[in-house]
């Protein structure tokens, strides 16, 4: 599945469309960011996440998104079901984006 760029003008419509959805904030400048975005990519092409959305949003431009999921450092990852927050973790290691991905099929 491709992965969705979401913005603050449709981030709650990508929440509300989508059962299981991770969300990747990155900004422009940010390296690590730059850097994990095939990982991002290839995570959301996996038959095993089929049924989650992938999404990046740009933690600069888009503050409503950011603030919903309370982001501290970037790369930062969240996790929703129907909407709601179910867990967040500042990394960019892959194994801790997968652990957080995998909370969502429990």
């Amino acid at each position: 599945m491709a992965v969705i760029v979401a913005t603050d003008n449709d981030f709650n419509n990508v929440l509300n469309s989508n059962q299981n959805v991770v969300v990747k904030y990155y900004a422009d400048w940010c390296g690590s960011c730059r850097l994990f975005a095939p990982k991002f990519k290839r995570m959301s092409d996996e038959e095993g996440f089929a049924n989650v959305a992938f999404v990046d949003v740009n933690a600069e431009t888009s503050p409503e998104a950011r603030k919903l999921a309370s982001v501290t450092n970037l790369p930062f990852f969240a996790v929703f079901k129907n909407g709601q927050l179910v867990d967040t973790v500042a990394a960019s290691k892959e194994e801790a984006v997968r652990d957080l991905i995998n909370k969502l099929t429990v």
